[in-house]
């Protein structure tokens, strides 16, 4: 691993750093026991959104190194929002590259600038994190001055296994860090001899030093940086074992060596708390299945009942369980749940613009809201200035706009990628999309269940129910009931068969929607999408 020299004057201004918090730390002088009170309370903050900067904009959106720019990119927008708390990741790709001025781990600081088709902005030619380190500051700093500043709680997000080394595209070689590169036998699997599940570069924390260097890098921020809390991010990417890697669950011996590594996180966090006089929280953000935790060799149930995890946010690439059952689970330990909502990867054009919708994003944000979360997660959205951030932190909002109601915006098959038959052995949710459509048999109803976080029963909306079906003769061929009543006769459209639904018949929670293909027909149709829009009335 490389380490780049630390200059005289570096040295001593780091230990006049340190000294500070020392004197600070010992002027705030706390038991351990009230540094577990003080955390329980810390833990229990209201979060309406959770905004997850994945660090990009210091090595891709800047064309100087300012503070001001930094913070104009994703940050400054935000203010006046629902937005209490910011989840920051120094740098979205690499195990040990950072953007924060790491000693432990590696600066990301290139400006190469590949020759490749799929390099269409410059490749790193605009990175400025360099600079801002020169300046005697980085992102995480400048960050979690601003939200000191403005009251809302930062934590760093550290992603604990990336892989976008790789994917083979044009920056894969370039995020492959020197510790895989020095130490190929820590990786679950070879660029030449790929593993059958998740990324191949992906570290094997089977291995005690990579396990120790996930919590040194850890240590390093506890003990350089004045967030209010750590979140390990284990969905991104969700392979940990070779084993699971390989398609077989992690055994009892891996669960509990990363059982292990989260209580020392949580030691070494409780240490360097009491130090700096308050508590540093602990987040994770992992599958919304027990069971499917448990197969990558996370012990998720364990850790909550041992107090090792302050924060609880659920789902990724991927939503395996309704939000009610991590919810559950968390208010079972006194842990705050937040439902993850990220973009849709849906292959289909039209399936995927319905879905990128803020309509749809309002719809997800008030089912997970019924379901009891703490709050909500937002991944993979970064414009600050969008409608999201002043919407979805609050139903009574919501519930005044357009919202389209789906059995699923992320797909399910991308669950096979990362665990051997992932979706059959996890999935607890009813889905239909153009990835997993269904055929029709004539006389024989295909019935659809449809979450819906609100009651509709009262509200001036019009609602349509929308059915998108391949190779269907005419709207005339379809019987459709909602909760046992026929809707009628639908109108047909350049896509879809729309239905006129009165409110009354929505029901909070889920809805049973069967189609039926009339008797005798010779066509054979596939149902491959289900939509319900509620668009609220002018008044």
């Amino acid at each position: 691993m490389t380490r780049s020299p630390r200059p005289r004057l570096a040295v001593i201004a780091l230990l006049l750093i340190c000294g500070g918090r020392m004197m600070a730390g010992e002027a705030k002088k706390m038991t351990l026991e009230q540094l577990r009170a003080a955390r329980t309370k810390a833990a229990q903050r209201k979060r309406r959104l959770v905004f997850n900067n994945d660090g990009n904009e210091p090595v891709y959106l800047l064309d100087e190194a300012t503070e001001k720019a930094f913070l104009d990119c994703r940050t400054t927008g935000l203010l006046g929002s629902h937005v209490d708390a910011i989840f920051y990741c120094t740098w979205s790709s690499g195990f040990s590259f950072f953007t924060h001025n790491t000693k432990i781990g590696q600066v990301f600081d290139t400006t190469a600038n590949p020759k490749h088709p799929a390099n269409k902005r410059g490749g790193f030619s605009r990175n400025k994190t360099r600079d801002f380190i020169r300046q005697g500051t980085d992102p995480l700093k400048m960050t979690v001055t601003f939200c000191k500043q403005h009251d809302i709680e930062v934590v760093w997000s550290f992603r604990m296994n990336d892989t976008h080394d790789a994917w083979g595209s044009w920056y894969g070689e370039h995020l492959f860090p020197q510790v895989k590169k020095d130490h190929p036998e820590w990786l679950v699997a070879s660029a030449k001899k790929r593993s059958k599940h998740g990324g191949w570069s992906a570290m094997d924390f089977n291995h005690k030093e990579v396990r120790d260097l996930a919590v040194a890098f850890i240590e390093e921020v506890c003990q350089g940086y004045d967030v209010d809390g750590i979140e390990m991010d284990f969905f991104r990417h969700p392979v940990y074992f070779k084993s699971p890697a390989w398609g077989k669950d992690a055994t009892q011996a891996e669960l509990d060596k990363m059982t292990s590594m989260i209580r020392r996180v949580r030691t070494l966090t409780e240490r360097e708390g009491l130090k700096r006089g308050r508590p540093f929280l602990v987040g994770v953000r992992v599958p919304g299945s027990v069971a499917h935790c448990k197969a990558m060799g996370l012990d998720i149930e364990r850790w909550l009942e041992e107090g090792l995890v302050d924060i609880l946010a659920v789902s990724g690439y991927f939503r395996l369980s309704p939000w009610e059952t991590s919810v559950a689970l968390g208010h079972k330990h006194g842990v705050q749940v937040f439902a993850c909502l990220s973009e849709t990867r849906l292959r289909d054009r039209q399936a995927r613009a319905a879905r990128a919708s803020v309509a749809c994003y309002r719809a997800r944000a008030m089912n997970a809201w019924a379901a009891g979360v703490d709050g909500v997660y937002i991944f993979n959205l970064f414009k600050p200035r969008a409608p999201h951030w002043r919407e979805l932190g609050d139903p009574e909002t919501i519930a005044t706009r357009d919202r389209v109601y789906t059995t699923g915006a992320r797909g399910v098959a991308t669950i096979n990628r990362w665990m051997r038959n992932g979706e059959k052995r996890f999935l607890t949710r009813d889905i239909l999309s153009p990835e997993r459509p269904r055929s029709l048999e004539p006389g024989k109803a295909q019935t659809v269940g449809l979450n819906v976080g609100e009651d509709l029963g009262k509200s001036n909306a019009d609602v349509t129910l929308h059915l998108r079906v391949k190779g269907l003769p005419e709207p005339t061929d379809l019987a459709v009931t909602l909760n046992g009543t026929p809707l009628g006769t639908g109108a047909k459209s350049k896509t879809f068969v729309e239905f006129a639904v009165k409110p009354a018949l929505v029901t909070k929670g889920i809805n049973r929607c069967a189609i039926t293909l009339k008797p005798g027909s010779t066509a054979k149709p596939v149902l491959q999408d289900l939509l319900l829009w509620v668009r609220p009335k002018k008044k």
